[in-house]
């Protein structure tokens, strides 16, 4: 009897020792799986297969011609080889707003993606429902809207460029998302249609070492969101670049409706921006109870329009900064506006636009004594420093 229960025992043994040589197999499988689409494999069938609290590499090649749902996963990893491409399908009938949608997500990271959508879809990526901790490196897109953000989600865009040639804007955030952006593109074709490059509504964006070219709106703030031009990653570029060499910018920047634009460490650099027939149109437009607060990171050349235009009991502070040579106005103050020029951060370069400073009878421009040379000025409410005399 004992030597039989010895026999069961090793035999028990071997066993639960075979099963775990599959469980440790399986895995060190699960890690890092390859999918290649052009020998008919499916990107979207492989992650369903997969557990998602696992955390797993998934290294894609070819050409995947589908919808790709990335739902509640923890710790996944998308790695596109060279030429890896997600590319929407002919037809929709699950009637998807995205060709790669990634949702309640923690831990992912994309990279060295392709994402082509076409004009009857709502955008190439969309990320939400509260995901977090979302990377997307090295990742184009081109097609509709581009990069959209919703519900209380927080992703970094590394490296990510985005050409949009339908819908609205090229990177949006809503929904109270946490946007970090380093580097990348934001561009258009020439076509008739009317583009965006960032898009925040009731959303907080930090931008670094972008480059935003040929938007009508290069960046648009509405809706109680926020933009910081700020240096976050030091491995990455810093100044951000709006530039309009096609001529069909309207705004640099348009701040409205309670939203507000904070420039930090990393320059913001607008040139060409705006249209000849000046209006609203230039640099930089803060309307509607919004604010614009700005340092010696903050250069606007050769407006076409206005070069920071503050309406609609609105605020600006500006500390060294440099408007030069718009076609109109340098800076402009109407309707209970105020801009407040202080020479902390040194001197305002305010120069060569027509006239430097303009004021309404509501509106004040207050500094004035730290702005550097003879401005010109159509302005009756200026005061040289914040205040006029306190008791």
């Amino acid at each position: 009897m004992s030597r039989r229960k010895s026999r069961i025992a090793v035999i028990f043994g071997c066993f639960v020792g075979m099963i775990s040589v599959l469980v440790l197999a399986s895995a060190a499988f699960a890690g890092n799986i390859p999918v290649n689409c052009n020998n008919g494999q499916s990107l979207n069938s492989t992650l369903a297969k997969l557990n998602k609290q696992v955390a797993t590499t998934v290294t894609v090649q070819g050409t995947c011609t589908e919808f790709v749902a990335v739902d509640g996963f923890e710790g996944l990893t998308l790695i596109g080889k060279s030429g890896a491409t997600i590319q929407q399908p002919a037809t929709n009938p699950q009637n998807n707003s995205y060709v790669l949608s990634i949702t309640s997500a923690r831990r992912l990271r994309v990279s060295g993606l392709t994402v082509n959508s076409q004009s009857n879809i709502f955008s190439s990526i969309g990320i939400g429902k509260g995901s977090s901790d979302v990377q997307l490196q090295n990742v184009n897109t081109t097609g509709s809207w581009g990069v959209v953000i919703y519900e209380e989600s927080q992703v970094w865009l590394i490296g990510v460029n985005v050409t949009i040639n339908s819908g609205y804007a090229a990177v949006s955030a809503f929904d109270k998302s946490d946007v970090h952006i380093a580097g990348g593109l934001l561009q258009r074709p020439s076509d008739s249609n009317y583009h965006v490059g960032l898009l925040v509504g009731s959303g907080h964006v930090t931008m670094q070492g972008m480059t935003i070219r040929d938007l009508d709106q290069a960046i648009n703030i509405n809706g109680s969101g926020s933009v910081d031009a700020v240096v976050v990653d030091n491995t990455q570029p810093s100044d951000v670049l709006i530039d309009n060499p096609s001529g069909t910018n309207t705004n640099g920047v348009v701040v409205s409706d309670g939203s507000s634009l904070n420039l930090g460490s990393a320059r913001l650099l607008i040139r060409n921006a705006g249209q000849s027939w000046g209006w609203t149109t230039g640099a930089i437009f803060v309307t509607n109870n919004s604010s614009l607060s700005a340092g010696t990171g903050l250069l606007v050349t050769n407006s076409q329009g206005q070069g920071v235009i503050v309406t609609n009991n609105s605020h600006a502070t500006l500390a060294g900064s440099s408007i030069s040579m718009s076609l109109h106005g340098g800076l402009v103050a109407t309707n209970l506006s105020t801009i407040d020029l202080q020479g902390w951060q040194g001197l305002n370069v305010v120069g060569g636009n027509n006239p430097d400073l303009f004021c309404d009878s509501s509106s004040y421009i207050t500094g004035t004594a730290s702005v550097s040379g003879a401005p010109t000025s159509n302005c009756a409410n200026q005061l040289p420093f914040e205040y006029s005399s306190l008791p």
